[in-house]
């Protein structure tokens, strides 16, 4: 019970407003050191220093939290709007606005449905804004010279893809090494993918034609990294072809319906990437085959065809024995066509010539002359001015020629002389050296297939008075015989060995052994 004096004074302490409230914060961070609290996940926000801070909320209550940005960095599932989650921390109270928050340590989703529940918000959201439209899809291509690998480099997969790509047909592989589960697996995939897009060509890494992104099975929350939104826009936002070859045949993730072509196995994206080298071979030996055996038909056919149509051809006697005749007929008529023809015109002479008389002639001369003697007096003055007006022309256009264009003309004219009589001389020098390459080389082709040539290779000729011996026969009939070797003549019956002579005329035909 409190005492008061005299004056009105009590005896119950006084606390400061920072001293009530860190008695306040003390007690509850005392009583509620370590809580787990269910609820749905309200407003979130982000700034810029990294941390969180979000409200907790069921249907009559809202908490206020907290994360700072170690723990939201160690986060697997980030916190979204509508989630359902179980948060892990403490209690504790913020004196600068008078309110109780919780510093949350951990928060996971509240059960499989509450992960479902987020996917399916965040895939809705993505079709909504046509990510995962087919007419987006690119095609992949038929056989890629490089492709790009986004996969953890120690794991089987890898190992997998190389073995397949190895086995049906070698291309050359790029590996960004990604962590494919964990925190950090969303953000390294979508950089691996948007890296890989940022190499140009012809630049100290190649480009790559195709990208695999590619993980083995697990559980759903080790595959929730690629049903992260950024993954999702990444890939989405590649313009290299993109299969994702995550999980096992029943897994899906968001990746999935993102890019270009969905693989059940990371074995079965090396199988989509490259064609079987075998198979290719195989097929082009068949289509050569059909079409050497097309070729070959299509040849017969249209040969037996020309062979028809030449026997349904006339022979060329009988083609110009009308033609013949008809000439002959003519000549004989010729002769006298030509009598009536010259008759005819000596007629019309004689008709002409009846009609002339001298006096006509000289009325004719007379107008003729008075014709031209007009034209003659008025010709004069029209060549004077014709003259006046060329002569005024050609002093305009002497008046604006001068040397220095001429020189110009003159110095280009012959620049392109030079440079064509230097091509002219270049082609000359490469004719005349392949020309004499040409010849070298026929050259020693006549002394390949010279006899002399298998005569080096230890054959011999057999000459028999002179003439080459083929038979056994002419050998026996001939007086004399004579060996040519490679290195000289040899005559059999008390003839000698001398120095090869070159023959008048190669053998046609003879006994080479």
């Amino acid at each position: 019970m409190d005492l008061i004096d005299d004056d009105g004074a009590t005896n119950t302490p006084e606390y400061t407003v920072s001293e009530l409230s860190g008695a306040v914060k003390r007690t509850i961070e005392g009583e509620f050191g370590f809580v787990r609290v269910k609820g749905e996940v309200g407003r979130v926000s982000r700034p810029r220093s990294g941390h969180v801070y979000l409200d907790l909320k069921d249907d009559r209550a809202v908490i206020a939290g907290v994360m700072w940005k170690g723990v939201a960095a160690r986060l697997q599932t980030q916190p979204e709007e509508g989630m359902e989650v179980v948060a892990t921390g403490r209690l504790t109270t913020f004196p600068g606005q008078s309110k109780y928050q919780i510093v949350i340590d951990d928060i996971r989703p509240a059960g499989m449905g509450a992960l479902m529940a987020m996917l399916e918000k965040r895939k809705a959201a993505l079709q909504a804004e046509g990510l995962f439209d087919p007419a987006r899809k690119k095609k992949l291509p038929y056989l890629p010279d490089i492709i790009g690998v986004v996969t953890s480099p120690s794991g089987a997969v890898i190992r997998d893809i190389l073995h397949r790509l190895r086995d049906r047909f070698p291309r050359k592989v790029l590996i960004w090494p990604v962590a494919v589960q964990g925190a950090a697996c969303a953000p390294e995939v979508a950089r691996a993918i948007a890296g890989f897009n940022a190499l140009g060509p012809g630049g100290a890494l190649p480009r790559p034609d195709l990208i695999i992104v590619a993980r083995g099975g697990g559980s759903v929350e080790d595959l929730w990294g690629f049903n992260e939104e950024v993954v999702a826009r990444a890939a989405a936002n590649s313009t290299i072809p993109l299969i994702s070859a995550v999980g096992h045949e029943t897994d899906t993730t968001l990746i999935d319906f993102v890019s270009d072509m969905r693989a059940p196995t990371p074995t079965a994206a090396a199988e989509l990437a490259v064609p079987v080298r075998m198979e290719l071979l195989s097929f082009v030996a068949e289509a050569g085959a059909r079409m050497t055996r097309a070729m070959g038909q299509r040849l017969e056919m249209r040969g037996q065809r020309l062979r028809d149509l030449s026997r349904a051809l006339p022979r060329p006697e009988d083609l110009v024995e009308g033609p013949r005749q008809r000439l002959d007929v003519l000549g004989d008529r010729l002769p006298g066509a030509l009598r009536r023809m010259v008759d005819r015109q000596r007629l019309r002479l004689s008709e002409q010539a009846g009609s002339l008389r001298p006096s006509v002639l000289r009325r004719a001369i007379a107008a003729e002359q008075a014709r031209m003697a007009d034209r003659a007096s008025r010709l004069s003055p029209a060549l004077t001015r014709r003259v006046q007006a060329e002569r005024q022309g050609f002093d305009r256009l002497a008046a604006r020629l001068t040397l220095r264009a001429a020189m110009r003309e003159m110095q280009a004219g012959r620049d392109r002389l030079a440079t064509l009589s230097r091509r002219l001389d270049e082609a000359q020098r490469a004719r005349v050296t392949g020309l004499r390459g040409t010849l070298e080389a026929l050259d020693r082709l006549r002394e390949t297939l010279g006899y002399r040539e298998t005569l080096r290779r230890g054959y011999a000729v057999v000459r028999g008075d002179g003439q080459v011996v083929t038979t056994r026969g002419q050998a026996e009939a001939a007086h004399g015989l004579e060996i040519e070797f490679a290195d000289g003549r040899l005559k059999l019956g008390g003839g000698g060995a001398r120095k090869p002579a070159k023959p008048a005329k190669p053998p046609e035909q003879g006994s080479l052994f």
